[in-house]
């Protein structure tokens, strides 16, 4: 599975670098797990990080054997700068749609959108226009989108979650609301190709939710226990059902 993180100037820095950590750390997990080499404890050196099977390598992205996870930009360039002012390298352009190196999960994260900052933030991507039009490419490429918090707001600009099952943060539920979304009270919304998350740390839900259904119920619980975290089980499926927590 190749999953592109798509960043840029103001997005909140967890919404992002949550679910990378997640993806990162299951596609090396699952690539031991295809090569039979798991450690009978099922630990992946000492401090649980990936081996050279499964490691971020020199442009970020994770061993060829499980997949990948990078962050890339629309444009060409080194860094971005998030919400919180962390400097975050990117590791490439987002391709078309079409192209060979195209991602399988294409993760949208959050970031300003209520304070409404016209430089750097979610709110800006969208007044500008650029994300939205690359976001719709991918939707009507059939390709799985999964939105972080805000981000949400971007798909909907986008118009991606039009009649949709959605979530967003709390904060802008009504407006998501407003554009024409259906929106779902749950941590993570799965609503087939297109995925949502509430707020900040309910990205990482979603990423061991996705890693779940790809790799496994144990690879997803071994992401969860390297990172230290509790996993919240609250996701609303496209059939209606949910899932609630253990």
């Amino acid at each position: 599975m190749n999953v592109d993180i798509l960043v840029y100037d103001g997005f909140d820095e967890l919404d992002g670098i949550g679910p990378y950590e997640v993806f990162d750390y299951a596609l090396g997990y699952a690539a031991e797990e295809d090569d039979g080499t798991t450690g009978d404890d099922g630990a992946i050196g000492d401090d649980g990080a990936s081996g050279d099977d499964g490691a971020i390598g020199d442009d970020g992205a994770s061993g060829d054997d499980g997949g990948r996870v990078r962050y890339v930009s629309l444009d060409e360039r080194e860094t971005v700068t998030a919400s919180h002012g962390t400097r975050v390298g990117v590791d490439g352009t987002l391709p078309g749609p079409g192209g060979e190196d195209a991602p399988d999960l294409l993760v949208v994260p959050g970031g300003g959108w209520n304070a409404r900052n016209q430089e750097a933030s979610a709110w800006a991507e969208a007044q500008k226009g650029d994300v939205p039009r690359a976001l719709a490419a991918y939707h009507a490429a059939d390709t799985r989108i999964a939105s972080v918090c805000t981000g949400s707001m971007l798909l909907a600009e986008a118009g991606v979650t039009d009649g949709r099952r959605a979530v967003t943060h709390a904060s802008a539920v009504e407006e998501l609301r407003e554009s024409g979304a259906e929106v779902v009270d749950a941590r993570v919304v799965d609503d087939g190709d297109v995925l949502s998350a509430g707020g900040v740390t309910s990205g990482i839900d979603l990423a061991l939710y996705v890693v779940e259904r790809e790799f496994g119920e144990s690879v997803a619980d071994r992401a969860a226990t390297v990172i230290e975290y509790e996993r919240r089980y609250e996701v609303a499926t496209r059939d209606g059902s949910r899932r609630g927590e253990n």
